[in-house]
């Protein structure tokens, strides 16, 4: 007696996970979010993913560095963004000196993710900084073109 071999494939549909996080609808809303990471001892950077209504998806940190230093990998930055089929992202990190004016490098890597979310279709909507003495938005600074996607 011939055994019988039966294949079976099973196909899941990703499901795409729901926005719980409120709207994001100005740059001081989303800095009153990260009041307590603004006192940081590290500077740590945050993405926000963002749906096609601009709400919140997730909150991640994607880098967690020194005093004055955070290794950021574009990498990182997008790839949760593309599991969770974000429309838009905003960065956000922390100065522990109280400084809200951004350093050069700081500037190269906005530019650099700017660059990449164009190309991925996940436009980054703004930059934050988030420190003792405030917030900058890079948007609200024009220190960025404000892209949109939808």
């Amino acid at each position: 007696m011939e055994k019988e071999i039966v294949y079976r494939t099973t196909f899941e549909i990703l499901k795409v996970k729901e926005a719980t996080g409120e709207k994001v609808q100005s740059p001081k809303e989303v800095a009153d979010q990260f009041k307590n990471e603004a006192y940081g001892d590290r500077e740590a950077m945050y993405v926000l993913h963002l749906n096609s209504k601009q709400r919140i998806i997730e909150k991640e940190l994607v880098a967690l560095g020194a005093l004055n230093v955070s290794s950021i990998c574009p990498r990182e930055i997008f790839k949760k963004a593309i599991l969770n089929s974000a429309n838009g992202i905003l960065t956000v990190h922390n100065h522990p000196s109280g400084d809200l004016e951004p350093s050069e490098d700081d500037k190269s890597i906005w530019r650099l993710l700017n660059k990449i979310g164009k190309w991925l279709g996940i436009p980054v909507i703004d930059h934050l900084i988030v420190s003792s003495k405030g917030y900058l938005s890079a948007t609200e600074a024009g220190l960025m073109e404000k892209t949109t996607n939808g």
